[in-house]
């Protein structure tokens, strides 16, 4: 095995954040009298991974984006509510989906055979805990890694560093990061000098800035298993 330590991006990469953040915002929506349509959850999705991109980028705070990505949307509907609080709800009922994409557990069930499996994932504490609590992964994992927790995102060096000091016997060479991430977990593990498999399920183009970098691209999650067992170089 060319790998002893796989780190796991958890959303969309294991879990089905699209559909867990639907359901959340259509019932934060509904708890203030809005029913959301399609064209509604769609434009909120774009918003909300606009601000996730400007937080890797250190260009806003955590704290801040969790209230202006309503904000923004409340401006563009015309809607009259306050944005803190539908923060809240929306955490509130996030916090309860744990749904996983089909094959992410029986991946981590043959992958914690051959190596020891962690998840490191951008986002809040209590609504990443409380997800990972109902998704039944929490016999197939070491430990769990949160920038919430670590104190940095993704794809910081320093949240790589802060995970590595945590891991007993860790060692870069041996080291893979998968995600489906191209801003966040592949360039991360590039940044931080380890091994990336790229989660792309949806064939998209590489960015420039990592063209060749990338150690492997996967088309599916049983294809991240096929190649990390074989251990094949690109």
């Amino acid at each position: 095995m060319r790998y002893d330590t796989i780190l796991l991006d958890a959303d969309e990469t294991l879990f089905d954040f699209k559909r867990s953040e639907r359901e959340a915002v259509a019932e934060a929506f509904r708890s203030i009298g809005v029913e959301a349509d399609e064209e509604m959850l769609r434009v909120y999705s774009e918003i909300n991974g606009s601000m996730w991109k400007l937080l890797e980028r250190g260009e806003i705070e955590k704290k801040v984006l969790f209230y202006h990505r309503f904000e923004v949307f409340f401006e563009r509907y015309g809607i009259i509510a306050d944005p803190h609080e539908m923060a809240d709800r929306y955490m509130e009922r996030l916090a309860e989906k744990g749904y996983l994409l089909d094959g992410a557990r029986a991946l981590c069930l043959r992958l914690r055979e051959v190596a020891r499996l962690y998840i490191v994932t951008n986002g809040t504490e209590f609504i990443q805990r409380g997800r990972y609590a109902k998704s039944g992964l929490s016999d197939c994992f070491e430990d769990t890694f949160i920038s919430d927790v670590i104190g940095a995102e993704k794809p910081s060096v320093t949240f790589f560093e802060r995970v590595a000091e945590q891991i007993p016997d860790f060692r870069r060479e041996r080291t893979l990061i998968v995600g489906d991430s191209l801003t966040s977990d592949m360039q991360g593990g590039v940044n931080f000098g380890i091994d990336t498999c790229w989660y792309n399920p949806q064939g998209k183009e590489v960015s420039p800035n990592l063209s060749g970098k990338i150690t492997y691209i996967a088309g599916s999650l049983e294809e991240i298993y096929d190649w990390i067992v074989r251990g094949d170089k690109v």
